[in-house]
């Protein structure tokens, strides 16, 4: 009905409800139904009434069920079944049994399984597939089970995948509407023979922590020995010196940092194989082998291993001037000197302050860059930056780091790669060692920036070369 000047009459400022253009009364909000009232299903409801939701409860004790989010209704079975469409089932497998009777109540329904299991294959079947097999004529939809209750009551959802898979299409797209609104990324999985495969999600333990976690624990297991081997068992065998009691600081002062330059190099080394890869194939279109796919998946993993490596290297060095061994030796050497001679200052080596200078600046640097990639690779963080300033960071800054540890390695010993008694039982030291993976990384890097190098030194010169003047006309301006 519209008024003389053609406006609506519910858009008349004396009308009593004033509604945008082209909409009408505000809807009641959707009823969702959860089964279960522990810890899950209740911080699930509150979740969803904070997202606009309204809630009910299905409970055998519906007078007795405990403390319910504040706006909840509370109903028994089949009357919260009859208020709803969409039902979350946060009820363990063992209690599914009353679902078979429930079945009438719940023919078109949309089924939520949210249950997982202790251990794998617990049982035949998959949890969704029995609930799906009690009641035919509900749509089973798994999913939502890698939340937990601490998740949905301290807010850490936004952005959260969470997988979903189910025979009906419409059900899911059900769900996945719902799981938006909750501010959650979906990503469907198929049809609800791939629950089994959902349910074993949350019982892995760290699935991308394992090859770095695995490499990290090789190397320093074979660095440990090594070391124990070329600087304790040969000094007693050599030299019938006991200095056993290094095995606790010293050595893992020497293992750390190799460990932290070798897993931070292994950071950075996929991606110049998968350049090297491009190059060679003549395109960038094509997939990687599955190996070099899984290293590069676990890069950030690989990085945030060699922080924590580099950390205790940080603290192990903090401590060492306060070690009994480094007191006494220091003692004994001014004691000895005042014997020798009292009036003798200490000769003072300007190339070795020099270099021990050097060494601590480096050391510093890379260690405060090692903690700004740490700091970036988190979600919190790093989703607060650009794709290019996070690429600046992680790759850019991430290979001066490389380079700036690599050189700190290169100037520990930088008058020691040529003295024979730094080879005990002919085996390099360590840090000799540990040098060669970051000093390829940082070749073969080398190597693929020279033609980039070598394409914007000439967009350069032509671009110079286009704005100069001709001879000619240098020498017409000249005569003139």
């Amino acid at each position: 009905m519209t008024g003389a000047n053609g406006m609506p009459e519910m858009m008349k400022l004396e009308s009593v409800s004033l509604y945008p253009l082209g909409s009408t009364a505000a809807s009641v909000p959707e009823m969702l139904c959860i089964f279960g009232t522990g810890d899950l299903g209740r911080s699930l409801g509150q979740r969803l009434l904070q997202s606009g939701y309204r809630v009910v409860y299905g409970s055998r004790r519906p007078h007795s069920c405990g403390p319910l989010p504040q706006g909840a209704q509370v109903m028994d079975h089949a009357a919260a079944a009859q208020s709803a469409s969409l039902i979350f089932i946060c009820i363990h497998r063992e209690h599914y049994e009353f679902l078979e009777t429930m079945a009438p109540h719940l023919a078109g329904k949309v089924l939520v399984d949210l249950s997982n299991n202790l251990k794998k294959d617990m049982y035949p079947e998959a949890n969704a597939a029995y609930l799906q097999r009690l009641v035919p004529g509900a749509a089973v939809v798994k999913g939502l089970n890698t939340l937990s209750a601490w998740a949905l009551q301290n807010g850490l959802l936004a952005g959260k995948q969470v997988y979903l898979c189910g025979s009906s299409a419409e059900a899911k797209q059900a769900v996945a509407e719902m799981a938006t609104k909750l501010g959650l990324t979906v990503l469907d999985k198929g049809s609800l023979s791939a629950a089994r495969e959902l349910e074993d999600f949350p019982l892995r333990l760290f699935p991308e922590w394992r090859l770095p976690l695995c490499v990290a624990a090789g190397l320093t297991a074979f660095f440990f020995f090594y070391l124990l081997i070329r600087d304790v068992i040969y000094a007693y065998v050599e030299q019938r010196n006991d200095i056993s009691y290094r095995i606790a600081l010293t050595l893992g002062n020497k293992v750390f940092p190799i460990v932290s330059l070798i897993m931070l190099s292994l950071c950075y080394l996929p991606g110049v194989i998968a350049a090297f890869s491009q190059l060679y194939r003549g395109t960038k279109y094509r997939r990687f082998p599955d190996w070099l796919d899984r290293w590069m998946l676990c890069r950030k993993q690989i990085g945030l291993i060699a922080l924590g490596y580099a950390f205790l290297h940080a603290i192990y060095t903090f401590v060492t001037p306060t070690r009994y061994a480094v007191r006494h030796k220091l003692i004994s050497t001014v004691v000895d000197e005042m014997k020798n001679n009292k009036t003798t200052p200490f000769y003072f080596d300007n190339t070795e302050a020099w270099g021990q200078d050097s060494f601590y600046v480096l050391g510093i640097l890379g260690f405060f860059l090692y903690v700004l990639l740490g700091l970036t690779s988190l979600p919190s963080v790093g989703g607060s930056l650009s794709w290019r300033e996070f690429n600046f960071i992680q790759s850019k800054l991430g290979h001066l780091t490389l380079l700036i540890c690599t050189t700190h390695g290169y100037i520990y010993g930088w008058n020691k790669f040529l003295r024979p008694s730094t080879y005990k039982w002919y085996t390099p030291p360590g840090y000799m060692l540990c040098l060669t993976v970051p000093s390829v990384v940082l070749v073969l890097k080398a190597l693929i920036l020279l033609p980039c190098v070598d394409r914007s030194l000439t967009r350069i010169r032509q671009g110079w070369e286009r704005t100069q003047p001709r001879e000619e006309e240098v020498g017409k301006a000249t005569n003139l």
